[in-house]
Order: structure tokens, then sequence, then C-alpha cells
């Protein structure tokens, strides 16, 4: 079966970059990212629609789709100095999500082998247990940590009768080996759930969660700091799993369970950056985005930008290894006007 495009709406990438086929090795060869839609939206417990957050997340954007962001902050054009390729669509039949899953990780599992990091664009969070442990498969069972963004702890057992949903993978990829327990970091939590029973399983599994009340009387820096020391120590790399909701329903209304209180869109962009400068980032997904709760484009805005962020903080990461240089954001950065991109650190030819 050749490339399957776009499940809903016109087979579009994201922001104008290449067309890979997962049916064609050769298509991905040598890519260092591989974007994934995963349109899928049967594991919601509330409000639908996220079945259409990957064509939402792929075109909201004012400037032309015509594969090329330079990043202001970071003086990289991630889509142009690393390859970064769409391969459309996971096909996700809608009421059918273990058959969705499944095939969502063979997906996953078939871009990491190939030496690429997945970033895929969801879909409602159920997803996540298929893009984590798709990894896990390849970097090894309890070699890949988490650092998971989200108003929710999403650890719950049973829901409606189901094993299955948008609050339950991450209690499934602890469960089934995937991904360790004491090496799960949650950022962001707030509200009225889970409940007792569900948090001391959280804890009888050495998962660590900062809270928004933590945040703030901590401060979000600090908190990231230690949960980077956590996520590095004795695994291979980082899943990072982005929930839209993690922001304030007025930084992001367009989710189908907003929960005041979050953070702002800066907070979380900062964050995002910061993880992939920092982290070895293995995989990524940003989940959540429900086109028709939102208001002006504004969540599918933000979530394009947490994916052009991480991007560019990928791509600052390596040209810094390569030329040995280290990005400081308090260092001024000098306009020059033969080297756009560059860094006033870095060797210029």
């Amino acid at each position: 079966m050749a490339r399957y495009g776009a499940q809903f709406g016109p087979d579009v990438t994201f922001l104008g970059v290449p067309r890979c086929d997962l049916t064609d090795p050769s298509s991905y060869a040598g890519a260092d990212v591989v974007i994934l839609g995963a349109p899928f939206d049967g594991g919601t417990s509330h409000r639908a629609g996220t079945r259409f957050g990957p064509q939402a997340i792929r075109t909201t954007d004012y400037l032309g789709h015509d594969g090329s962001r330079p990043s202001l902050a970071l003086r990289v054009d991630a889509l142009q100095d690393l390859r970064v390729l769409d391969a459309g669509d996971i096909e996700m039949p809608p009421g059918h999500i273990e058959r969705s899953l499944g095939a969502l990780e063979t997906a996953v599992e078939q871009v990491c082998r190939a030496g690429a990091i997945p970033v895929v664009l969801g879909g409602d969070h159920s997803i996540a247990y298929a893009d984590a442990r798709g990894a896990a498969n390849v970097l090894g069972a309890g070699r890949v940590s988490m650092l998971h963004f989200d108003a929710h702890a999403d650890t719950g057992d049973i829901e409606f009768g189901s094993l299955w949903g948008h609050g339950q993978p991450m209690r499934r990829l602890i469960e089934s080996g995937a991904l360790r327990g004491d090496r799960f970091l949650q950022i962001g939590l707030r509200g009225y759930w889970p409940g007792p029973e569900t948090l001391a399983w959280m804890a009888d599994q050495g998962m660590r969660s900062y809270e928004m009340t933590e945040i703030g009387v901590r401060g979000l820096q600090p908190c990231l700091t230690e949960a980077f020391g956590i996520a590095t120590d004795d695994c291979e790399g980082v899943f990072l799993s982005v929930d839209i909701d993690v922001c304030d329903p007025g930084h992001a209304p367009g989710t189908g369970t907003p929960e005041p209180g979050g953070l702002s869109s800066r907070e979380l962009l900062d964050s995002v950056r910061r993880i992939c400068l920092e982290l070895p980032v293995v995989g990524i997904d940003v989940v959540e985005v429900s086109p028709p709760y939102d208001h002006a484009d504004i969540t599918a805005a933000l979530a394009n930008r947490v994916v052009l962020e991480a991007l560019s903080a990928i791509a600052r990461r390596r040209r810094d290894a390569a030329y040995g240089t280290v990005w400081d954001p308090s260092t001024p950065l000098l306009h020059d006007r033969t080297t756009p991109h560059s860094h006033p650190q870095e060797p210029t030819s």
C-alpha cells in the first residue's frame, strides 16, 4: 500500500516539508525527523474532535508553507538544517482503538529504527501508548524516560469499561514494562482528578509529578532542572509528550478537557525549547488539539509552534555539538548579512 496521505481533508505536509512514504524506506533514508499524523479521538472521555488535530497543526500558520522557518531566538532554520519529512497520517479507523494504536506503534518503531526522531501529531492522548512504546521497542524496555506535560496524570485503570482511552496511556505504558515508573516525570498537573487510589498507584511506581501548586511555589525552571536529572539517569533517551491542555484554557481553549490554572503558552514553549536543547530527545508527540472547540486558531497555532520550537532546538543542539558552541539566551544576537542563522560565537566560513 502506498503513502496513505491524510485521513481527513487534503494531503498537506507540515508547513510544506517534503513527503515520504513509510512503505518505501528509501524515501526517508537519512531523515533526521519524520512527522506522523495520528488522527484518532476514539479515546476521548468528554469533547471529541482531536481527529482533526493533525491537519490543524500542519497548516495553522500565517507564513507561506515553503518548508522554511528561521528561528529568531535560536538562529537556525530547522526545516532546512534538519532533514524533516512528513509521512502523512497513519490509518486509524474510528471505533477501533487497539487496531489503531497497533498501526501507530509499528510506524513509530519503523521511524526510530531508521535513525530518525518521530514527531507525532495527535489525536487524543491515548496515542502516547503507541508512540512511546514504539520508541522503547527500538531503544529497549525501560531505557526511555518520559517528560509528560499535561493537566491530567492519564494513569487511570479501567474507564467506561475499557483499558484503553486518553486517561490511561501512562498506566498502560508502565504496566507493559516499556517505560519505568521511576523515570516518568509529569509537569503541570492540576484540578480534581485522579483520586486517592490512582495517586497511590502512581506513588508505588515511583512516578514524579510536578503539580501546578509546586511549580507556583518553586518556579518552573527549578522543577525542570530537577526533572532533567531524573530523566537522564540510566536511560538512553527522553520521550516528550505534550498535551496541549497543560496550558491554561485562556491560552489553549481548543481541547477536550480544559482545566483552568495551567501554564502560559510562553512557559510551554520555553520548556520545550530547553528540553530539546539539553536532553537526548528520541520522540515527541503533541496531542489533544480539538479544532471544533478552538477560537481563532489559538490552540492550533500554539501546537504548531510547539513542534517548531522542538525542531529548532534539536537543530541548535546539533549545530552546537558540531561547532563546540553553547547557545546562551542572555547573549545578544548580532545581525549578520552573510550568515543570518548563525550564533555570534559560532565559526563562520
